[in-house]
């Protein structure tokens, strides 16, 4: 594990011509799906927690593997189940093919960390990114999920950065994008809506953007993150953790 990043995190401009002194390289975008690469379905969250008898915060995943073995096989078919209705209805989040064909034209590297199963994941990129590579792609299969870091450093090594992850970024829109990102010592960008909007001065949150081709200006110009807050009062974390917890 890479430790925590200095705050606040830079990367050298990606235009071309753009200065940014010393500032690292990118070497990757990881991203999060539901909520970031499509548009939110949080409804989804209410039925799972009603089709496994819990009520928040109980995390849906954590509870699934707490379960009996023989019983945690239904419990994942339940939720597939919700997850495959929703994936029929799945749209596009605002500016995500004009980020990618950017991302592509300055030969950046893009990856997917996501807490859904492998079947919506593939159903938005063969929908709406049928030409574009991502890879790797952690779903839930991978463990343990966000927001440990495992998945986000597993990306990382896989394009040969040893185990560290602070030459890229978690775009993302959950407190578990967020957390996963800091705590793999990547830089995080929240896209921003109505429901996680306070997460933008969440300490584990380096960006804000409002979709996702906003992101585009900021990485060739350079990447420059918001003023650390790990001096946050204790409070206002513990209630934008509690606000957002899934």
């Amino acid at each position: 594990m890479s430790g925590l990043s200095v705050r606040p995190r830079r990367f050298a401009p990606l235009g071309d011509g753009e200065q940014n002194g010393d500032a690292p390289r990118l070497n990757g975008i990881v991203f999060d799906v539901d909520g970031t690469l499509c548009q939110p379905q949080n409804y989804m969250f209410g039925e799972m927690r009603a089709a496994l008898g819990i009520e928040k915060p109980t995390d849906i995943l954590d509870h699934i593997y707490s379960l009996p073995p023989n019983e945690q096989e239904k419990a994942q078919e339940d939720i597939r189940a919700i997850e495959r209705r929703a994936m029929s209805v799945q749209k596009p989040q605002a500016g995500l093919l004009k980020l990618m064909d950017y991302l592509d034209s300055r030969g950046v590297q893009k990856g997917i960390c996501t807490r859904n199963f492998d079947a919506p994941v593939t159903h938005l990129l063969t929908t709406f990114l049928p030409a574009h590579k991502f890879g790797p792609i952690v779903t839930r299969d991978f463990r343990p999920p966000k927001p440990d870091p495992a998945g986000i450093l597993h990306i990382a090594k896989s394009w040969g950065l040893s185990d560290r992850g602070d030459s890229l970024i978690m775009v993302g829109d959950s407190i578990d994008d967020m957390t996963a990102g800091y705590k793999a010592g990547a830089a995080t960008v929240l896209l921003v809506n109505e429901v996680n909007k306070e997460l933008a001065e969440h300490e584990h949150t380096d960006l804000c953007i409002n979709q996702l081709d906003d992101l585009i200006g900021i990485l060739e110009k350079g990447f420059v993150g918001q003023i650390d807050k790990s001096d946050e009062a204790p409070d206002t974390k513990k209630q934008a953790e509690e606000a957002m917890k899934q």
